[in-house]
């Protein structure tokens, strides 16, 4: 019998090698090796047994249209991410920080699913008396709920072909090992097989299969890069946990778009959907006060209204700081270059700050004239009006550019109270909008500086 060997396993992307590497030769990445200790196997049980079902290649022309149905998870928010509902036979992985609500979220998506389909929720990292309060709390009934604390796959595989869920819920992939593997739970190796196993058990089947991922220090998910590619869909549950808000994304998603978004508030019974997310973002906004903007940004077919605050302050030091939360650090300097270069604005003798109300990130370029205008409003001490909202590209040269999705973003603005709207001057030149809301077209940030009002100190706010 051969004796047990050691070998290194690359983190990111699963590669192996008989000796440690500073950088994977696979991936590029640095400092991603890690022992495992290979111990010899009989060649019967060398790997794991994906599929119980042999399949055949088919003949192209005798292929037809999928028909993916689906079943609503009672969470509105979590259904438009999903593209519409939880696709049957799919594999789902949700990825978030420790204790931001990944587990309640589950346990309130079981409460539904529960009394239509039968759902196996499997926990490795809690026990079922845990389980129990937290379901407690949240009102779960639990009618066709079945619940496993086990961490071992041969036996969670057991228990699937006793119960036959038509959900199964894996709180979380880390945790779980096979005695068929020599390395230790959470390792590259044990992620991949183990997530590979469900996955065929859930295409095989016709199982729907929910993932719970780990994140790492970086914020990526933990195991193999490999996982992110097996599965069905890709959401990262956002947030802070001192705040209330929590937002999920899908980042990728075969069954539907990637673009959108779901806005959820943490209650004392658990998650509530935000149906309205821009009039709570701008619930607490000030009234008359400088370097205060609002813009309307696209989160698939979503319109948000989001509110960006910019602070520019004289520095002290020879060095000014710079600090973005919400907007791209390197799109906030290009912007601020433009804004010196083309208006004679000196941001070079000031520290400047920047952050969008809420959490959220606005990647989009039409946010672009709004952060401008925040920033030349603070730095001025001039007002943009209330009831102003700013939409647009900002180009290298000044120009204003067109954007895309411009009359749902000024609709949005229209139904939260928004009288006018400042807007590229090239998109009402290719088609004229029919909205009850004055529009005020620029070709620059030239004209734009124009709808700044008076002195802040000579406006009275209404709300500070």
């Amino acid at each position: 019998m051969k004796a047990p060997k050691s070998i290194y396993c690359c983190n990111s992307c699963g590669y192996r090698s008989p000796k440690w590497l500073g950088k994977c030769p696979a991936c590029g990445e640095w400092n991603t090796f890690a022992e495992e200790v290979e111990l010899p196997t009989e060649k019967s049980g060398g790997r794991l047994n994906y599929s119980p079902v042999d399949n055949h290649a088919v003949d192209y022309a005798s292929l037809e249209l999928p028909t993916y149905m689906r079943s609503e998870t009672g969470l509105n928010e979590l259904d438009r991410v999903l593209g519409g509902g939880l696709v049957h036979g799919s594999v789902v992985l949700l990825s978030g920080e420790p204790g931001i609500g990944k587990s309640t979220l589950l346990m309130q998506v079981s409460d539904v699913l529960c009394k239509t389909r039968r759902v196996l929720y499997v926990s490795g990292e809690e026990s079922g008396g845990q389980l129990k309060l937290r379901a407690q709390r949240l009102g779960v009934t639990g009618e066709n709920l079945y619940i496993l604390t086990e961490t071992n796959l041969d036996r969670v595989m057991h228990e699937v072909d006793a119960v036959k869920p038509e959900v199964l819920i894996v709180d979380s992939i880390q945790t779980l090992y096979s005695d068929r593997l020599s390395s230790t739970p959470g390792s590259v190796t044990q992620v991949r097989e183990n997530a590979l196993s469900l996955i065929n058990r859930a295409k095989s089947e016709g199982i729907s299969v929910l993932l719970v991922g780990h994140v790492n220090k970086e914020g990526g998910i933990a195991g193999p890069k490999v996982l992110e590619h097996m599965v069905d869909a890709v959401l990262y549950f956002e947030g802070e946990r001192q705040q209330a808000y929590r937002i999920i994304r899908a980042i990728k998603n075969r069954f539907g778009s990637t673009n959108e978004i779901g806005v959820f508030e943490m209650e004392e019974q658990g998650l509530r959907e935000v149906e309205n997310p821009s009039m709570l973002l701008l619930s607490g906004r000030p009234r008359g006060m400088s370097g205060n903007c609002a813009v309307c940004t696209l989160e698939g077919t979503r319109p948000l209204i989001a509110e960006i605050q910019a602070l520019v302050t004289q520095t002290p030091y020879p060095a000014p700081r710079r600090a973005s939360n919400g907007i791209d650090y390197n799109r906030m300097c290009l912007t601020l270059a433009v804004l010196e270069k083309r208006l004679g604005l000196k941001f070079s003798a000031n520290d400047v700050y920047l952050n969008v109300i809420g959490g959220l990130r606005l990647d989009e370029p039409a946010v672009d004239m709004a952060v401008a205008l925040a920033l030349i409003s603070s730095l001025t001490d001039r007002v943009v009006p209330d009831d102003l909202i700013v939409l647009g590209e900002l180009g290298l040269s000044g120009e204003c550019r067109a954007i895309s999705g411009l009359e749902h973003r000024v609709r949005e603005a229209m139904r939260l109270g928004f009288t006018r709207a400042v807007v590229p001057a090239r998109n009402l030149e290719k088609r004229k909008l029919d909205v009850d809301i004055e529009l005020i077209p620029v070709k620059s940030i030239f004209e734009a500086i124009r709808v700044l009002h008076k002195p802040a100190e000579q406006v009275q706010p209404e709300e500070i």
